[in-house]
This record gives structure tokens, sequence and C-alpha cells, in this order.
């Protein structure tokens, strides 16, 4: 049994002010994606955001240093944990994540940062948003560690360079497509 779970934030920033009709096609998946999200496997639990229905904040949500203030006070930004490197790739990478993932162009600033940075906490700790910005511009400016990593470059939770098991990674995409089936089925009956 693994010690440890993976911690992930996700960072981005809109081309448009959010209400902007642009984005439109951002917010009608935002609650089906998280819906994924948690019921992905691997997958253990997310902050939610302070004053908003949903999970816990995980503290006072801040953000990068890279953040650009359009008027509206916050960027979409997430903090989730897993259990496993193959987990959140799984999820990200496939079904209805991936589709918006295409059209993230169409929202988002190409980034001059990392998109999103993974961490190694204890089995019993919660990382809080200010935690997730230190290990996101810390890979930004030092590149890839056991302190703050990506896909490309990642490590296991002894610190050790390693990989993410594709075979697994696969395993996760069918049965998260299978689980998504059944969302689908469910809501259109």
């Amino acid at each position: 049994m693994k010690s440890k779970r993976l911690a992930l934030y996700t960072f981005g920033i809109f081309r448009a002010p959010a209400s902007d009709p642009v984005n439109k096609g951002f917010h009608d998946r935002n609650d089906r994606n998280f819906l994924i999200a948690e019921t992905s496997e691997g997958f253990i639990a997310r902050s939610g955001y302070e004053e908003e229905p949903g999970p816990e904040s995980w503290g006072t949500q801040v953000f990068p240093r890279f953040y650009l203030e359009q008027g509206e006070g916050w960027t979409p930004s997430t903090l989730s944990l897993w259990k496993d490197l193959a987990s959140p790739m799984a999820f990200s990478y496939a079904g209805i994540h991936r589709e918006a993932m295409r059209h993230g162009r169409e929202w988002f600033l190409k980034p001059a940062w990392p998109p999103y940075v993974l961490w190694w906490v204890e089995r019993d700790y919660t990382p809080t948003w200010t935690e997730a910005v230190v290990r996101h511009e810390f890979l930004h400016d030092h590149k890839a560690s056991a302190f703050a990593f990506d896909f490309k470059t990642c490590f296991d939770e002894d610190g050790r360079s390693t990989t993410v098991d594709s075979q697994v990674v696969k395993q996760n995409m069918r049965l998260n497509g299978e689980r998504q089936q059944q969302m689908i089925q469910t809501v259109n009956s």
C-alpha cells in the first residue's frame, strides 16, 4: 500500500473575461468535468472554492504570479488528490476532459508557465492552495524535481525518477470510459 498521495494543481487564464460568451463552452463543461473527475479511477478528493457550493476549500484560494486580473477576482484552477500517477493522466487525456482540452485555445491564453504541477504528499495530509502555487512557481523556475514535476519528467513517492505506467493508464481510461458511458445513459434515461 502506498504511503503517499499525488497532488495535482492546474492553472489557466481565460483569453477574455470569464463572463465573455467565448467562454460558454468552458462553463458548460465545467460541472460535468468535475463529476467525471470525482468518479474516475484513483481520484481521492478535490478542493472546493470559498463561497461556492461543493467540497470544502483547502485554504484561501490564491494564484501564481502569472495571474492576470480581468475584473472577476478568479481564474480557472483546480487542486486535487489522486492515488497514483496513472490516474490523473488517464482522466486528463481521455473522454470528456480530453474533448474539453481540444477547445483550450479557444478559451485560454497560451501559457508561458506550466499548465499543471504534480507532487507527493503524506497520506494524512491535505495540500493548500498556497502550497500548490509555491510548487507551481517552483516547477516554472527550476524545472522538474521531486519537489514539483509533470507527467513528462515525473518522480515516484520516494523521490526517484520514474515514468507513468502506460498499461495502467490504458486500463484506467477503459474503466473511466465505462463509468462515463453509464453516467450518460443514466442522464439520458
